[in-house]
């Protein structure tokens, strides 16, 4: 951080103040109102003849205030190290990339039931940009050479975009299994199958979040840590895609893991990404 020029440092710093604020004093107000939309149409959808969706309704309730309490804590972290920012110190870089990380891997989250069943403007997204614009501010304004900048760029989208939907393919198995047929027996392979998915994408999104960190200032192990579990994603997401062909999302998964993978192991972006 001591690379990067004082102007460059005072800007990150009023960044990090600017979203921090509104990470613990707006986003808190749009999640509260995304949630009760989503409650309300979700009811809805289960009176109109779809009863398995039943246990969304305390799944959304219980993730979206964590995720507001979460953000919350980040917003206000972010405040408390603006000045740190402002003087350099380099631990302030990798800590404030990951606490921009938050609102926009769980903005993404609570934005996918508008994909289904919410009609109207998805105010999660609005949550994810505002985490979205530090996330690639800061990348952007920490003195690196433009590839290495770029490679960080591509290499960390995708590892949030895989961590955002690793946690949601979770939280949809969670919800299957609550109302599968003949709870709490499995009926045949795929069932078990569905939560043995569900629990090893988010296995994956601890390492994926650990990997963000210490990819950002090119730590070798933050590589390990993303590669393993996209290649760890593509070996559950691809044979269960097979079995459970009503829906394209671990196809979608899939792909995304491979987007992770080739901003990390194609060897223009490798030797951009590790700096040890």
């Amino acid at each position: 951080m001591q690379e990067t020029s004082q102007k460059n440092r005072t800007i990150m710093s009023v960044i990090a103040i600017v979203i921090g604020l509104i990470m613990a004093y707006v986003i808190p107000f749009l999640v509260q109102t995304s949630l009760e939309r989503v409650l309300t149409h979700l009811m809805a959808h289960i009176e109109a003849g779809h009863p398995t969706f039943t246990s969304g309704l305390k799944l959304f309730d219980f993730f979206y205030p964590v995720w507001r309490a979460v953000i919350f804590v980040a917003g206000a972290a972010l405040i408390i190290i603006s000045q740190e920012i402002r003087k350099g110190k380099e631990w302030t870089y990798p800590l404030a990339v990951t606490l921009f990380a938050l609102p926009s891997i769980g903005g993404m989250f609570m934005f996918l039931p508008y994909v289904s069943f919410v009609p109207g403007f998805p105010l999660p997204m609005t949550i994810s940009f505002v985490g979205l614009a530090g996330y690639w501010s800061f990348i952007f304004l920490r003195h690196a050479d433009k590839a290495v900048k770029w490679a960080r760029f591509g290499a960390l989208t995708f590892i949030g975009m895989l961590s955002t939907h690793a946690f949601t393919i979770g939280v949809g198995a969670q919800r299957t299994m609550a109302t599968r047929p003949g709870y709490p027996l499995y009926q045949d392979f795929t069932w078990w199958l569905f939560n043995w998915v569900g629990e090893v994408n988010w296995v994956a999104v601890i390492l994926l979040f650990m990997s963000i960190p210490l990819l950002a200032v090119g730590k070798r192990k933050g590589w390990w840590m993303a590669v393993i579990p996209s290649i760890t994603i593509l070996m559950i997401n691809i044979p269960t895609q097979f079995f459970r062909t009503k829906t394209m999302d671990y196809l979608y998964g899939a792909i995304l893991a491979v987007g992770v993978l080739i901003f990390t192991m194609v060897p223009y972006f490798k030797k951009h990404l590790i700096r040890d």
